[in-house]
């Protein structure tokens, strides 16, 4: 019978069942087209389909593994794949843990940038990022894809000094200038003259950053990296760095002490939510896992040797919270607003066209607020920001409190500068964090300069040896003074 029915079915090109009888329809062609495909598929020497999706998982080998997708990884990122020797000649993974960003220090910026640093490296770094921002569409331009807007706002950086503080502004600002910065140092007088909104009591001068300092949008840059690394065929996968795997050798400094040296050959990452991980064999490390990076470098046994030994020296970064609050002010200052950054470390600067601004105060040490989690406290605003910004420009005595949030810095409690380069011991382990509050404004020069020590094997356009992690055993602290 059923020989029967399939010729029915191959003369006519339907079976068909009457109404009254079952009232459908059954084209028995694609019928025997899915049978034959399965028995296909059964058969010896026949390819499967696979049991399941593996695209999520990072591939089983990669020159480069840089664990933090943010801005300084992205822009390492994009670095070693613009000054590769021969296209496609590096393969570069970028893992990260949150591919959405919810808590990501870059997205979660002010987006500020300036040149009123203390260290000749920080306005180095500074001044080689606004010329990247200012060209931002030559370096990350992609084919068929529209031009990035970076919506910056070129109207500066107005910093306040007190009367105890007035000289070190003079002599930083004597620098900043030698390094290429263009910034002038304003009187009480010319103060008010220029921004009538904002009292000067208790100001004894104020630096004024005149060109290439403001903000932009943060989010863009960010999008932009990530858009133009993949073009260039940057790898993405979404997990968490749980181990690594080394091989280690031995030497004999100059002092006839013996050190172990270490070689990270192999990265576990574990899946999103999964429990399984995937080895991915690796020639070097780019450790730029922000506020978590001591604990990426303590997988890598860095800091677990005897105290006071270059062995036992543990990466001095920790996570510190920052609150960033948003208020309404009919009253205050106008278009022309700097970012301000006061005489008590409360700072702000306004955001948009309706009469809306950005800012905060950094904590002090007994104020440090818990890192567990991004819950704001509104009561610091009210207590510690309110005061300082209303005796500063006596407008913000009626603002109201729109909205708020929190984010991370990758805090370096030795000096509040950056780490760049490769750790002395794990030799292939290469460092770009720390920077306290300033790394998204300078991580094109930061990616850039971890990337010229992998494939040049020294820094090149900016000397960040004063950088290099093996400070913090030898304790040279290059104190960077004016952060936020």
């Amino acid at each position: 019978m059923l020989p029967r029915v399939l010729s029915l079915g191959v003369r006519r090109g339907r079976f068909t069942r009457r109404p009254g009888r079952g009232g459908f329809s059954l084209d028995w062609e694609e019928k025997l087209s899915e049978i034959k495909k399965k028995i296909q598929s059964a058969l010896p020497g026949t390819s499967l389909l696979p049991l399941y999706d593996s695209s999520h998982l990072p591939p089983d080998h990669a020159d480069v593994v840089i664990i933090g997708g943010g801005v300084l990884g992205l822009s390492a990122a994009y670095w070693l794949k613009k000054l590769e020797k021969q296209r496609g000649a590096l393969r570069v993974l970028v893992v990260e843990r949150d591919l959405t960003y919810s808590q990501a220090s870059s997205a979660l910026s002010l987006g500020g940038i300036h040149q009123q640093f203390s260290l000749p490296e920080n306005i180095q770094l500074s001044l080689f990022s606004a010329s990247f921002l200012r060209n931002i569409n030559e370096h990350l331009a992609v084919v068929d894809a529209p031009p990035l807007d970076l919506q910056f706002n070129p109207l500066g950086y107005l910093w306040l000094a007190s009367e105890k503080d007035a000289a070190a502004m003079e002599n930083n600002v004597k620098m900043q200038r030698q390094e290429g910065a263009k910034v002038c140092l304003m009187s009480p007088d010319q103060l008010r003259n220029k921004f009538p909104w904002i009292n000067t009591e208790g100001v004894a001068l104020a630096s004024y950053g005149m060109e290439d300092e403001g903000w932009f949008d943060p989010w863009c840059l960010l999008q932009g990296l990530r858009r133009k690394v993949q073009s260039m065929g940057v790898v993405f996968c979404q997990g968490e760095v749980t181990r690594f795997v080394s091989s280690s050798s031995r030497m004999m400094t100059q002092n006839k002490k013996e050190v172990k040296l270490k070689r990270i050959y192999e990265v576990h990452v574990k899946m999103d939510n999964s429990l399984e991980y995937q080895p991915v064999e690796c020639s070097i490390v780019i450790n730029a896992a922000g506020a978590w990076s001591a604990q990426v470098a303590a997988l890598a046994g860095i800091g677990k040797g005897p105290p006071d030994t270059l062995q036992g020296t543990k990466l001095p970064v920790e996570p510190r919270k920052r609150y960033v609050y948003v208020w309404h002010c009919p009253q205050g200052p106008g278009l022309e607003s700097p970012l301000v950054a006061d005489t008590s470390g409360t700072y702000f600067r306004r955001e948009g066209l309706g009469s809306n601004y950005l800012g905060g105060r950094s904590p002090t040490e007994e104020e440090e607020p818990d890192p567990g989690n991004l819950e704001v406290d509104h009561d610091f605003f009210q207590d510690k920001v309110w005061p300082h910004l209303a005796q500063r420009v006596p407008a913000f005595e009626t603002l109201k409190v729109q909205n708020a949030w929190a984010g991370y810095y990758d805090y370096n409690t030795f000096d509040q500068n950056g780490v760049v380069g490769p750790h002395p011991l794990v030799v292939n382990m290469f460092f770009a964090t720390g920077f306290s509050g300033h790394g998204l404004q300078q991580a094109p020069g930061v990616g850039r300069a971890v990337a010229e020590m992998i494939v040049e094997g020294r820094f090149q356009t900016i000397n960040l040896d004063s950088f290099l992690f093996s400070r913090f055993y030898l304790g040279e602290k290059i104190q960077e003074d004016i952060i936020i």
